[in-house]
């Protein structure tokens, strides 16, 4: 076997303390034996879900050797609130210990630059291995395979039930929907049910699903769900619902109670995947929310960072927009990127949606164009209102037209229900006081607001005057890179798993795409190309921006007698905040796969 660079791991250390323990401490020390995964994420981080979802088959069928640790590293100042954590622990079925950092200490120690990263430590305390981004689970269980065996020769595997402790069990609603009947059609996402309400958005009428994760049609008692997240009527009276952790579009016909998978195969679309054809034989990423528009049902693909259509005459799926980077920008359908698209509304002329991660109210125009009412991009957020070209939002994740031609806006991370008029181009605050809303609907002269985290939905009049709101804005709490001004070589770390090897049968195996904000911070190196290193030079009259970088590496199981081998494609985008100083690093390391040779 090769000789495996190790570094020393740091402490894990966090203000917030630990979660999913039952109130114990844990350290290094206390892993010592066990090889440990340690997953950086964000509970508002679609591509974090992704990766839960990932690690929860090598969880189960290592669950001797294995102990997987969250270290939750918030982007959000919500996000850095404990009670917001432990919700979301809950909220998305997280098995294993999580350690709340909202300061970023263990995030600062391992050098972590994305969301997600998965850090490898080994039964000696040893990180082994890093990766950034979803879709590495396949090397990480190959890497654990070969650690088993390693230490278990070595006798310094120790086996055994792991640290995990379970909560006490909560629901907690995700989207809502007003029938024809009067009732409300609430996704119940953690028990992974619909549940259907009487109009006092109280009494349960009835729940459909089993109750348990699956992807499982037939009748209210036998069908199941996955994190069912969005809900839309359809002309013919039923429901389409977005199977959110399944990747697929569900009908749910209220009539008969049976649920039918309308779209997806139950599979992450990952690069390279389809992107038009039959709806049953296409993958699809984590669509958060659905509308009813123009004759089709619109997707907003939160896993994608696209909006995606389901044309019920064609039974067939494609992209409407976005390119799937995550960013703001706006223009055709085709060149636009979205950052988690998270909730949707439509009215006769837009497409209103709510653009999570870069705290944005964006809209669609008939033509397919897309267009940015609130929000600047991926690291300003606030609750600050007046003119749209200022206003702040923080993480939304619904949008509902109103009868007036305004929109109001579940802002979900400031505790809010806000209000922007296209007519004055003002935003304004109509409630606070709600806890997590991730949704709301009309009835009547009320609207109904779905209340996550506190597991309710709450009737509210429609205020005729706006709430007078402390203006607060934010940026996001990671730490600036220093760099020198001038030339900066930026060095993606890329090492094929073991057992693989790039995959050049068809050109080159690797992408790399790299832009700034403001676009005056890069002087040359902006753009596509195939080398995963590259010299950039930063503009030294341009104190502080952002790096985006965009990069893709292709890898297939090496093995010659193989005339089918399992490909694998690995793809991560950064945001990486950067200033400019005299002292700074000349070389910006990202490592997508990998140890970067040239850690200390």
């Amino acid at each position: 076997m090769a000789k495996r660079v190790r570094v020393r791991a740091p402490e894990l250390t966090g203000k917030g303390g630990w979660i999913n323990t039952g109130g114990k401490e844990l350290g290094l020390a206390e892993l010592r034996g066990r090889i440990a995964i340690v997953d950086f994420w964000t509970f508002c981080c679609v591509n974090c879900l992704h990766v839960l979802d990932e690690l929860r088959e090598l969880e189960r069928k290592h669950r001797d050797t294995v102990v997987v640790i969250g270290v939750h590293s918030p982007k959000f100042v919500h996000e850095a609130e404990h009670g917001a954590v432990v919700d979301a622990v809950e909220r998305y079925g997280v098995e294993h210990p999580v350690l709340d950092d909202p300061e970023l200490a263990t995030w600062k120690q391992y050098a972590v630059r994305a969301w997600p990263t998965l850090v490898v430590i080994d039964p000696e305390g040893y990180v082994v291995a890093q990766h950034a981004g979803e879709g590495h689970v396949h090397a990480i269980e190959r890497l654990v395979t070969e650690l088993e065996a390693e230490h278990e020769a070595k006798g310094t595997l120790r086996r055994g039930d792991g640290p995990y402790v379970a909560p006490e069990p909560e629901r907690f609603p995700g989207k809502a929907l007003l029938l024809p009947s009067g009732n409300f059609l609430v996704s119940d996402t953690t028990r992974h049910q619909l549940v259907e309400l009487e109009a006092d958005g109280e009494r349960v009428v009835r729940r459909i699903g089993q109750g348990g994760r699956g992807l499982t049609d037939g009748n209210s008692a036998r069908s199941r769900f996955n994190e069912p997240q969005g809900l839309a009527l359809l002309p013919d009276g039923s429901v389409v619902v977005a199977d959110t952790v399944n990747h697929a579009l569900r009908r749910f016909d209220p009539v008969s109670g049976r649920t039918t998978t309308l779209a997806g195969t139950g599979h992450q679309w990952m690069q390279g995947d389809a992107t038009s054809g039959p709806a049953r034989e296409v993958n699809l990423s984590s669509p958060w929310d659905v509308a009813w528009w123009q004759g089709k049902v619109w997707i907003a693909m939160a896993g994608i960072h696209q909006l995606w259509a389901y044309d019920p005459d064609s039974a067939a799926v494609s992209v409407t927009a976005g390119t799937s980077n995550e960013g703001l920008v706006d223009g055709p359908g085709a060149e636009a990127w979205f950052a988690q698209p998270s909730g949707l509304a439509a009215t006769p002329d837009r497409l209103w949606l709510a653009d999570s991660e870069t705290s944005a109210l964006r809209w669609v125009d008939p033509e397919g164009a897309v267009h940015t009412a609130v929000g600047t991009g991926l690291f300003d957020f606030g609750h600050r209102d007046g003119a749209a070209g200022q206003a702040l939002l923080q993480h939304p994740l619904g949008v509902t037209a109103l009868p007036d031609g305004s929109v109001a806006i579940s802002d979900t991370y400031n505790h809010a229900l806000r209000r922007y008029d296209p007519a004055t181009g003002e935003v304004t605050t109509l409630t606070t006081d709600l806890r997590e809303p991730s949704g709301a609907v009309l009835a009547g002269d009320d609207i109904v607001v779905v209340e996550s985290a506190r597991h309710r939905l709450t009737r509210l009049r429609l205020p005729e005057e706006a709430v007078r709101v402390e203006a607060v804005a934010h940026r996001t709490q990671r730490a600036a890179t220093e760099v020198a001004p001038g030339k900066l070589l930026l060095d993606v770390v890329f090492q094929a798993p073991a057992g693989q090897k790039p995959d050049t049968r068809y050109g080159p195996s690797t992408r790399l795409l790299v832009s700034s904000t403001p676009p005056e911070l890069l002087r040359t190196g902006e753009g596509a190309g195939t080398d995963l290193s590259r010299t950039l030079e930063l503009d030294p009259s341009v104190p502080e921006g952002v790096l985006h970088v965009s990069a893709m590496a292709a890898s297939c199981d090496d093995d010659p007698h193989n005339e089918y081998p399992a490909c694998h494609v690995h793809q991560q985008d950064w945001g990486v905040p950067v200033r400019l100083t005299e002292t700074g690093a000349d070389r910006l390391p990202l490592v997508l796969a990998g140890m970067d040779a040239q850690t200390p």
